[in-house]
């Protein structure tokens, strides 16, 4: 799966760390030279973008209003916005009987409204410029069920997922592509973070868990950043509307 974005003016909306920050140095090393990446953290988002030679924009996907803005910001700074990646979420614990209407609201604000207001923003841009565009959503295998203590962010998740599909049908005449990518459980910074903070994990929880795979690792970032830029790219012709799940684990398989 070969990519070519030479051309391509990309906005990473949670490209500072993990698979955010994966995807952005795989389109570098396809030739991007038009990058944005967005995040909360200053002091990350700049280190970040000083190593890979990118742009830094301060975002905080709770704000939808911020979301919007950071899209015009974007397009104003590289005179197009040709590539949208919405990888930033919260993964913040609750399950159905325990989730307050506070979480369920952020969660929902975090990782499908403001999501849905940057494809609609980058699409109305798109549209006003006449050129064409592609957005990769990052998913997560949880929009099949997830687990129990994941309800708010299930359900989040799931929702982008239609979002997916619904933009994809409603934006295809304008030649404007919305694809995205359910990851399984995956190796990254964040993931470190979530496992300490809310499962007591000591430092050697990550080699554990890899133990107990099938292929003996976590789903990986630099593995799934081939996807994105792929589906991102011109090389994906007139791919749209397609979740693919990215794991080693089967959705709807049972013990044999």
């Amino acid at each position: 799966m070969e990519a070519d974005h030479r051309e391509t003016s990309a906005l990473i909306i949670g490209g500072t760390q993990g698979l955010g920050l994966a995807i952005a140095r795989a389109l570098i090393a396809a030739g991007c030279r038009n990058l944005v990446i967005a995040g909360r953290s200053a002091e990350r988002g700049a280190k970040a973008a000083a190593e890979i030679g990118a742009t830094y924009r301060q975002a905080d996907l709770a704000d939808t209003d911020q979301i919007i803005r950071l899209v015009d910001d974007a397009t104003a700074a590289m005179g197009r916005v040709t590539a949208l990646v919405n990888a930033g979420a919260a993964t913040d614990r609750g399950s159905v009987l325990d989730t307050t209407p506070a979480l369920w609201d952020r969660m929902m604000a975090v990782n499908a409204r403001s999501p849905f207001f940057a494809i609609q923003r980058v699409a109305q841009r798109a549209r006003e410029a006449g050129h064409a565009a592609s957005i990769v959503n990052i998913l997560s295998m949880v929009v099949h069920c997830g687990q129990s203590f994941l309800a708010p962010y299930s359900a989040s998740k799931a929702a982008l997922a239609n979002v997916t599909k619904n933009a994809a049908q409603a934006l295809r005449g304008d030649h404007i592509r919305v694809n995205a990518i359910n990851c399984g459980w995956m190796d990254t910074p964040g993931e470190d973070e979530t496992q300490r903070r809310f499962h007591g994990a000591g430092d050697g929880w990550l080699a554990d868990a890899e133990a107990r795979q099938p292929f003996g690792m976590l789903v990986k970032p630099d593995h799934v950043a081939g996807l994105a830029s792929y589906m991102l790219s011109p090389q994906s012709g007139v791919m749209t509307g397609a979740i693919v799940d990215f794991d080693q684990n089967v959705a709807g398989a049972y013990p044999e």
